[in-house]
């Protein structure tokens, strides 16, 4: 049987070493131990790309290393169309453009769950509602957004 789908964003990734939200840190710990070996698990260039930017030298590999054995999917053209109809038709700002990004890879890749600890733009439900309605505008399939404790 063929395993589910599960897309990390940044967040997720990172929480996992961020000691300033210790509940946090222990539920991120806990989700990568016991829930992502269930699924098939993939994350973005947007997400390599955000994570190298981290200051802090130890940290960053770290990061590098946590990903290491996730598949990475690539940006296309209709990835970068999608996320600006997400701009466009108002579900993210023009300021944040990663999060239409990182919606827009699991639209595209038909990914079941996007997973992220992004209250303020992600995890919430007019963002679920709007998303659902462009990707049945656009063509694109459903994509589940949830926090790591949801599944």
């Amino acid at each position: 049987m063929k395993k589910e789908t599960l897309y990390l964003d940044t967040s997720v990734i990172s929480a996992y070493y961020d000691k300033r939200t210790k509940d946090r840190q222990e539920a991120t710990i806990r989700f990568w131990k016991e829930i992502l070996p269930n699924y098939q698990v993939y994350i973005s260039e947007i997400t390599v790309e955000e994570l190298g930017d981290t200051k802090d030298e130890i940290l960053r590999k770290n990061l590098n290393k946590l990903i290491q054995h996730l598949k990475v999917l690539k940006i296309n053209p209709k990835i970068k169309d999608l996320a600006k109809t997400y701009i466009e038709r108002k579900v993210f700002s023009e300021r944040y453009v990663d999060d239409a990004l990182h919606v827009a890879v699991a639209s595209f890749y038909e990914i079941s769950y996007l997973v992220s600890w992004n209250f303020e733009h992600l995890v919430k439900v007019r963002t679920r509602r709007l998303v659902k309605l462009v990707n049945m505008l656009e063509g694109f399939r459903e994509v589940e957004i949830v926090s790591p404790q949801e599944l």
